[in-house]
Formats: C-alpha cells, sequence, structure tokens
C-alpha cells in the first residue's frame, strides 16, 4: 500500500478487544471499515465492526480470506504467532511492521534493542537455568524482576526475587519458559509516551502521562505528568528515535521511569495502550484515531492537550459502579461491552475531566 487509503476501505484488525473495539469506532468517524479476526467468540470489537473472523490463528484458510478481504492489517496486541503473520504478509501489508513485533514479542531482543539505541534500561540478563540465574543475581542483586521473555502482561508472567534465596522457586514459576531477570530501578515515578509515526515519517506524541499502577495492572494514568517541561521533551524525544529506529508506522507506547539519573525505558508495545486512553477526552484526535491516520497513511492529526484528565481503569467489579459513575460531572464512561466481570479484567475506564490543560 503506497496511497492514503479512500474513505470506505478495510482495515483489518488482529485480536477483537476494548483495544480493537476502540480502533474500530476511531475508524467508522473517519469513514472505514473495520474486519475483526479473532479466535474467541463474540469479541467486544465485534460488537461495534462491519466484519468479524472467529477462527484461530493456525487457521490458512480463514487467515488468507481475511488478508485478501482487506486493504492494510494492523494489531491491538503484541502476541500474534509468526507464521499467521508470514501468511498475512504474502497478501497484505501489515502495520506496524513484523520488526516492531520482532523487537516487542521477546523482552530480552526488546532490551537490546533499546540499549543498542544508546537508551538506558534496568540491567537485565537472559535466564536459560539455575545456573544462569544465580550469576545474574551475583551480578546484578536482588531485589529483582524474574520475567518470561514472551508473553505476559499486567503483571503476569512474572515473579519478584526479594533475595538470592528465592532463585529456585522463581525460576519453578516460569515452567520452563525463557526469562530474563530485570534488576530494580530506583524512580521517581513512571510516565508513559504515547507517540505515531506516518508512512512518511512524520511524528507526533501526546504529552507524558504519569501511570499508578496497582497490583501489576494500570490504575490511574494523569496529565500532565509532574515532572519538570524539561523532562517533557526529553521523553517525547526519546520515543521519536525509538519509532525513527524501527521505521515505525502506528502508534507506539512507551513506559519511561523518571530517576535521578534521567529516563530508565521500562518497555515499549507497538499499538495504542491502556495509558493513552486519556487522549479520548484531552484531544481533539485521540490515540485510536491517529492510529488509524497513521495505518492508513493519511496525515497525522494534532495530539495537543486542551485538557488535564485523569484516566480510571474499571478492573472487575469496579465496573458495578457505572450508575454513579456516569452521574458524576466532568465524567465520560468508556465500557467495553464484556459479559463476564473478573477480577483483574479491564472492564471499561472513565476519564475525569481536571480542567483546562495547565
Amino acid at each position: 500500500m503506497t496511497e492514503p487509503l479512500a474513505t470506505g476501505a478495510t482495515i483489518g484488525i488482529l485480536g477483537g478487544g476494548q483495544l480493537g473495539r476502540m480502533l474500530s469506532v476511531a475508524a467508522s468517524r473517519l469513514g472505514f471499515q473495520c474486519h475483526i479476526y479473532e479466535p474467541g467468540a463474540n469479541p467486544p470489537a465485534g460488537h461495534v465492526a462491519a466484519t468479524v473472523t472467529t477462527a484461530p490463528y493456525e487457521d490458512e484458510a480463514a487467515l488468507t480470506a481475511f488478508a485478501k478481504s482487506v486493504d492494510v492489517v494492523t494489531y491491538e496486541f503484541e502476541n500474534v504467532p509468526t507464521a499467521a503473520l508470514d501468511l498475512i504478509e504474502s497478501h497484505c501489508a501489515i502495520r506496524p511492521s513484523r520488526e516492531a513485533l520482532r523487537v516487542s514479542q521477546d523482552r530480552l531482543t526488546e532490551k537490546t534493542f533499546l540499549q543498542d539505541l544508546g537508551l538506558k534500561t534496568a540491567p537485565f540478563a537472559d535466564i536459560t537455568d539455575l545456573t544462569s540465574l544465580e550469576a545474574a543475581i551475583e551480578k546484578i542483586g536482588t531485589p529483582a524482576i524474574l520475567k518470561s521473555r514472551r508473553f505476559g502482561y499486567d503483571g503476569k508472567g512474572q515473579v519478584r526475587l526479594k533475595s538470592p534465596a528465592d532463585t529456585a522457586s522463581a525460576l519453578a514459576e516460569m515452567k520452563g519458559a525463557p526469562a530474563i531477570l530485570e534488576g530494580f530501578v530506583d524512580f521517581s515515578c513512571e510516565i508513559s509516551v504515547i507517540a505515531a509515526r506516518g508512512p512518511s515519517g512524520e511524528v507526533a506524541c501526546f504529552d507524558p502521562g504519569e501511570n499508578v499502577h496497582k497490583d501489576g495492572i494500570l490504575h490511574t494514568t494523569r496529565v500532565p505528568a509532574n515532572i519538570p517541561a524539561a523532562l517533557r521533551t526529553d521523553a517525547i524525544l526519546l520515543a521519536g528515535r525509538i519509532l525513527n529506529a524501527l521505521d515505525y508506522i502506528g502508534v507506539l507506547g512507551v513506559e519511561l521511569f523518571v530517576t535521578p539519573n534521567g529516563l530508565v525505558v521500562n518497555e515499549i508495545a507497538p499499538r495504542v495502550h491502556n495509558s493513552g486512553h486519556w487522549t479520548q477526552n484531552g484531544c481533539t484526535v485521540d490515540q485510536f484515531e491517529q492510529h488509524i491516520r497513521a495505518v492508513a497513511g493519511w496525515p497525522l492529526g494534532d495530539g495537543k492537550r486542551h485538557l488535564d484528565v485523569e484516566m480510571l481503569n474499571l478492573i472487575g467489579d469496579d465496573v458495578l459502579q457505572t450508575e454513579a459513575l456516569a452521574k458524576q460531572p466532568n465524567t465520560a464512561l468508556h465500557l467495553y461491552g464484556k459479559a463476564d466481570v473478573k477480577a483483574g479484567r479491564k472492564m471499561g475506564h472513565v476519564n475525569r475531566i481536571l480542567g483546562p490543560a495547565s
């Protein structure tokens, strides 16, 4: 795809969760249709998309039909099997690129990529067995976090080591999966930058948001982040470096630790990001429309923030507060249409307007 997509074109989305749902809504505002490919039945994105294919990522016939029915393919999560991507790419462009997925699908590859760019990360080591873990702890120290190299999100697939005595039990929790040990970072707060890059190389970044997590899951994001203006600029420039190094097309989330010695990259996500939901009510063009614009080859929108916003995730039973939240002034409610309420499950979010942009 070299020319911008015309209104009426179809954008394929791999994954049918809430991010795919909000991407579909944004695409519809620009006159596009969306075709969702999702293994699970009745996905949230399917409620608002034009077409849904329900099939596993190993179904070559379904993948081929999907790829031939759309004009470009994007995704709402990173862990799409490589074989499925190979098949799709033989018929249709994938945006962001396969390189972005390759880097972000493996924590060891991601950390190495970031360090090769000259960016700071937590100290890390590849873990293959107990001997390599013991050697890594001797070098990095404790406390530390042992994480699976692939998969894992919202605090899943990781275990904290308080002391060297925890090595054997921590490794057992990995159940043989390739792992990475990360040293703790002494940080004052976590921020994230939602950044976008178009096919022409133009870059647009949203203001950094300040994140608070509970039980490994993002709880709130607030803009503006309580950091000096110079650090905001540094964070945005850093995100731009990553976008350009990956020759990226689409929206990218970059999570950063603020430390006494500058910014440390925690991780990157090659997709729209939970910490960017505030843009739905704080900006004229939100992260979802920005992503659709980028993958469709349209000009990027102005990401300037016109309001101060606090985004609050509704996790599990939090969604039972819907009626009370709907009555609150200056509060925008975004629900994901998930039928089953489960502990730790993201059911929706609210954006609370705090006032004009400060």
